[in-house]
């Protein structure tokens, strides 16, 4: 999968039969289709975790953060960009 819209885990929803984790909410969704399209659905995310679509965001970016889901950025590899130490 080359492409992956941002979903966010709301705390009404429900994630492999417990709440969502309020610490890690945003997660990585297949887009199989634009993510603009998908803004505002509610889809199942990599991980299994079921989130609201959030088409503004950027997995790319918002995948190398702290409140990223881990096994959604271990599933899609999403790692920090390396940069230079000059």
């Amino acid at each position: 999968m080359d492409s992956y819209a941002v979903g966010f885990a709301r705390p009404d929803r429900w994630s492999r039969g417990q709440h969502a984790e309020p610490t890690c909410p945003w997660h990585a969704v297949e887009a199989h289709r634009p993510p603009a399209e998908l803004d505002g659905e509610v889809e199942l995310a990599v991980c299994g975790a079921i989130v609201q679509v959030w088409g503004t965001q950027k997995w790319e970016r918002v995948g190398t953060g702290r409140t990223a889901c881990p096994d959604c950025r271990r599933i899609t590899t999403v790692t920090k960009p390396l940069t230079s130490t000059r």
